[in-house]
């Protein structure tokens, strides 16, 4: 336990210093960033730039340097990101740039990584973020309109737009400064919406670009998916695929903004899955047709948390399907297929650089051929090491393999597959086929959160009762009314125009009174009274004197809500609740929430009820929420009692428990799955939304990476709840007496609430004679003077355990004809009797290994005429001398 915490102290420290190093770095000595037809013009040099998408607030400050190490590992030379405006500004004029918010330290970090930063200020964003980055007191500003040619709109964007640029120039973080920026963006997708303003749109479009460029940033300008993107700025291209993509210009070159890796989540949907050969292929198609920049929307997805998450109904998760995980984690093979594509563009930059355009080659009905040359009269190169001539084969059929004659050589492709050649005759990486390994990631320590014991302790104890009845309190939420500031209006008010989104919650109060009369009318009838609203989003419920009578949850739906009164007076309560405003589409500043239409109750005796008519009282959020129930400062004042083991699950509940945190450094998450919906914080930050909304169970058919992807291609994870793991940053925790506080709206059993690590246990590798040799290689001084031939360079096999971790056992190895996929190996016909002597020999007790795929390494053929592979499964454990998970 002290070596673990020596360990962390000491991590804080060079984290403490890497902070004092970033803030006085100088990142790059001071260059102009341009452009031409082919490519972003850099330092007077073309380049073809890999990007990793990664937004700041979706990670804690504490976890990026890790995150761009990662991404610069992966082979990224660039990290995008937005700008989130309502982060920024919570309120008009009043600036904030903290915490996860710090954006000067990000880009700084950036820098002091070697890499450089593409800046989307947008405003707009979209990203699944609330309201689309736009502040929700923007709504307020008097004769606005959102995104077109509107004075105040346009003065309030021109302000804040001019805020960032500024602020960027002072901290000296432009290129021209010697800063990582190379590149911002004004606006976002608005071609997409450009035709409902009309005109409007259009002149909207050219003032955006001249205030962007007025701004005097010194460095170039993209509008993503704009066709009339004036001159001067950059048209890029979003989407799955961007191979085809054409700029408006003759003068720009081909950008790939936004390349989707993966998909966003609602609550109650399916996982999407989009696999690496796809994602691999749709690359190195944009770069064998012409393009020069690509990034990966996203490179790490991360996690929206607090009320972040737009919509409606956006999970808090927002892994993305990204090469690195919401928790930081390596995701393999994508990850480590996508680093070997990087590297094998990049032995390729010489020649792509180069040429203007390539030479097209039809090799057959689906195949072709890119070559790129040299021009040897272009000079200046700083490429002198690489070849003068690289091509790319594709084959497009969605089914059949081909062999195709190429400069007199046969190569064979694989369906739906591009095959890279950096000197026009080596093969040293096909989209297809997968050398990277496979990480399976478990959790372990699923225990119940206790009190005042240790992680080791509550493994020992975690079935004794006493524990448990000791670990929840809990307080009721009251329902309507419950402070001075509630107040009473004739009508119905829209939710937003009375919450400015401090909350998710609105409560609407008013009170019924029910005649002799009219009981006897619905007895007579067999009638019962009818709540009808003409639409409404996103969760309504509905409660008579106090007890919950119906919830409805749907996008400006119809309620229809039977209700029961008594005779006298009644009151009515109607809870409206937003999950994440619209972050999409046109006119957002018209999109509100809560009620719209008419709203009335039928079937009285005297005819229908008019319930805009009536007075009605409004209570914004929660009494918890506003009296700061989940922060150590405030939450001892709420009146808590103890919550007995068996208590009925309660609606409308805070709980709260204290806890230790796991030891070590693995990511940590929270399992609630035996919860309803509502929120949750951790010792004051809000980890986000939670709600164990069921996938439906069909839906999720085997996945073939062959063809054009789309959202609903791959997906994964049908009949189970989409999500029941919320991430804790490391950072947000203390090693003992952690606060826990959940607010629960529809009932669940806090005791069956459990921490989990999160960490890669389980490492596969299944690599063949028929793979290439490792790219690495490629940069070797044996390769490139051309005194060893690639064709006599065996493949390899690499196997690498997450940090502080080591291989521990070898669960598979056979060098042969296996069978299966990782965790599902068995031997074939074929076997090498000492492959798991060699395997072991070469990986026990290491972080990582590599083993030759051949016979010499095995001791001889174990079968002849037949194509070899290695397959192994691995075991990874901490290389700490504390007890582990998989050691209990």
């Amino acid at each position: 336990m002290g070596a673990r915490r020596a360990l962390l102290q000491c991590l804080l420290s060079l984290f403490l210093i890497i902070e004092v190093a970033v803030a006085t770095a100088n990142f790059f000595k001071p260059f102009n960033v341009s452009y031409d037809h082919r490519a972003l013009i850099i330092d007077g040099e073309r380049r073809m730039l890999i990007s990793a998408g990664i937004h700041y607030p979706r990670a804690t400050a504490e976890m990026w340097p890790d995150i761009i190490a990662k991404s610069k590992e992966g082979g990224a030379d660039v990290i995008q990101t937005y700008v989130f405006w309502n982060a920024h500004e919570p309120v008009r004029g009043q600036y904030y740039f903290e915490g996860r918010y710090d954006l000067v330290k990000f880009v700084k970090l950036v820098g002091s990584s070697g890499l450089y930063l593409h800046l989307r200020i947008g405003p707009y964003v979209c990203a699944e973020w609330n309201f689309g980055g736009f502040p929700v007191w923007l709504r307020d500003v008097p004769g606005i309109e959102f995104r077109t040619d509107n004075v105040p709109f346009k003065d309030e964007m021109q302000r804040f737009v001019k805020k960032i640029v500024e602020l960027m120039r002072e901290e000296m973080l432009f290129s021209w400064q010697g800063g990582p920026i190379i590149m911002l963006q004004i606006e976002n997708e608005y071609g997409d919406v450009e035709s409902s303003y009309g005109q409007k749109g259009k002149e909207y479009v050219k003032w955006a670009a001249r205030m962007a460029l007025g701004l005097g940033a010194g460095v170039p300008w993209v509008m993503c998916k704009q066709t009339d993107a004036p001159d001067n700025i950059i048209n890029a291209c979003n989407g799955y695929y961007c191979d085809g993509f054409k700029t408006n210009s003759n003068n720009t070159p081909v950008l790939w903004t936004e390349d989707w890796d993966g998909w966003y989540t609602k609550w109650g949907g399916r996982l999407p899955h989009r696999p690496a050969e796809d994602l691999a292929f749709a690359v190195a198609r944009f770069f064998q047709r012409g393009g020069s920049f690509q990034n990966y929307y996203m490179y790490f997805g991360g996690t929206n948390f607090n009320r972040t998450s737009g919509g409606p109904f956006y999970i808090t998760s927002y892994d993305y399907d990204a090469p690195i995980d919401e928790y930081g984690l390596l995701s393999e093979p994508k990850w480590g297929h996508l680093k070997d594509l990087h590297s094998a563009i990049k032995l390729c930059e010489a020649a792509l650089v180069a040429a203007d355009s390539p030479q097209y080659i039809k090799l057959g009905p689906k195949q072709e051929a890119h070559v790129y040359h040299v021009d040897l009269q272009t000079g200046g190169l700083k490429y002198e090491s690489q070849s003068r001539c690289s091509a790319f084969l594709a084959n497009i059929d969605e089914r059949k393999a081909a062999a195709v004659t190429f400069h007199g050589q046969t190569y064979n492709l694989p369906p739906w597959s591009v095959s890279i050649l950096p000197d026009c005759r080596n093969t040293v990486f096909n989209t297809a086929k997968v050398a990277a390994q496979t990480s399976i990631k478990m959790v372990d320590f699923e225990l119940p959160l206790f009190s005042n014991i240790s992680v080791h302790q509550q493994f020992m104890v975690h079935n004794e009762v006493s524990y448990i009845s000791k670990s929840w309190m809990t307080v009721k939420e009251p329902i309507g009314v419950w402070s001075e500031s509630a107040f009473t209006v004739q009508g119905i008010l829209e939710h937003l125009n009375v919450t400015k989104d401090y909350s998710d919650y609105l409560w609407y109060i008013t009170r019924i009174y029910v005649s002799d009369d009219d009981i006897s009318f619905w007895e007579e009838k067999e009638v019962r009274p009818t709540l009808t609203i003409d639409s409404m989003r996103d969760v309504l419920r509905t409660f008579i004197n106090g007890q919950l009578i119906g919830s409805v949850v749907g996008h400006w739906v119809k309620v229809v809500q039977p209700v029961q009164f008594l005779q006298g007076y009644n009151d009515l309560v109607l809870l409206s609740q937003t999950v994440g405003l619209q972050n999409y589409g046109a006119f957002l500043e018209k999109d509100g929430a809560g009620f719209r239409g008419q709203i009335k109750l039928t079937g009285f005796r005297n005819g229908d009820i008019d319930l805009s008519k009536l007075s009605w009282t409004y209570q914004v959020g929660l009494k918890g929420e506003f009296s700061n129930i989940y922060t150590m400062e405030e939450n001892e004042k709420s009146g808590w009692s103890d919550l007995n083991l068996d208590a009925i699950p309660a609606t409308f509940t805070w709980y709260k428990t204290y806890f230790n945190a796991p030891d070590g450094t693995e990511p940590v998450a929270l399992d609630l799955g035996s919860m309803g919906k509502g929120q949750a914080w951790v010792n004051g930050h809000h980890i986000g939304r939670y709600w164990t909304l069921v996938a439906p169970k069909d839906g999720c058919q085997k996945c073939d990476y062959r063809g054009p992807y789309n959202s609903n291609k791959c997906r994964t994870n049908c009949g189970n709840p989409t999500q029941t793991w919320y991430h804790i940053p490391r950072s947000w925790l203390h090693a003992s007496d952690n606060l826990l506080v959940i607010f629960e709206e529809t009932g669940g059993n806090p005791f069956d609430i459990s921490l989990k690590l999160h960490s890669i246990r389980i490492i596969c590798g299944q690599v063949s004679e028929s793979h290439y040799p490792p790219l690495w290689k490629w940069s070797q001084p044996d390769f490139t003077d051309g005194s060893i031939l690639i064709n006599d360079t065996a493949p390899e096999l690499h196997l690498r355990c997450d940090d502080e971790h080591v291989i521990a056992s070898i669960e598979f190895a056979s060098y042969g004809t296996p069978q299966g996929s990782c965790q599902k190996f068995s031997r074939g016909n074929c076997h090498a009797p000492n492959s798991f002597s060699v395997v072991s020999e070469a990986c026990l007790g290491r972080k990582s290994c590599f083993v030759g795929i051949s016979n010499t390494v095995f001791g001889g053929d174990p079968c002849h005429s037949v194509v070899k592979t290695l397959a192994v499964e691995a075991r990874c454990v901490s290389s700490s001398n504390t007890l582990g998970a998989s050691q209990l």
